[in-house]
């Protein structure tokens, strides 16, 4: 009788893949809410914020520009999330992944703000604007990070 043995890595999806996906699903779900925190008036700039910096017409000041805006985010949030894993993949707290979103809506809002027109300065967004977009950035930093970490223990517990 010949033992079959399994080669578990061919069975499951491998880590770089689990964060793409979890770097595509973050940016989708965290842009959708961005979305609607935008058309409920919570903040004055949309998931089109990412079509800034292009001079690619009025559409996308419209709910079709707010669309392609979304899927930009979710293609950019799969290098952030690699990035994550970069930086900070071994440390399995909440509160990381939470500083990790803070940091990036600081690099957004007040490092990257000249590149994008649209974008007022942060002396001159109203305060409804700065709480919802830093709230959005720390629950977006919470997934990526939470999911990521969780990830890389459960495959070095399991190894």
């Amino acid at each position: 009788m010949e033992k079959q043995y399994v080669d578990k890595n061919n069975d499951e999806m491998s880590f770089a893949a689990k964060v793409a996906l979890i770097g595509l699903f973050g940016g989708l779900i965290w842009s959708l809410v961005g979305y609607f925190a935008f058309y409920f008036n919570f903040i004055r700039v949309g998931p089109a914020l990412a079509l800034m910096p292009f001079v690619l017409g009025d559409w996308k000041d419209t709910y079709i520009g707010q669309l392609v805006g979304i899927a930009i985010i979710s293609v950019l949030s799969i290098g952030v999330a690699f990035l994550y894993k970069l930086l900070l993949q071994k440390i399995n707290k909440l509160w990381v992944g939470i500083g990790f979103g803070l940091v990036l809506w600081l690099l957004v809002f007040y490092v990257l703000n000249p590149l994008f027109p649209g974008l007022k300065s942060l002396n001159n967004l109203d305060m409804n604007s700065i709480i919802t977009s830093i709230c959005l950035y720390a629950l977006y930093g919470a997934f990526i990070g939470y999911s990521i970490s969780y990830e890389y223990a459960e495959q070095h517990q399991n190894a």
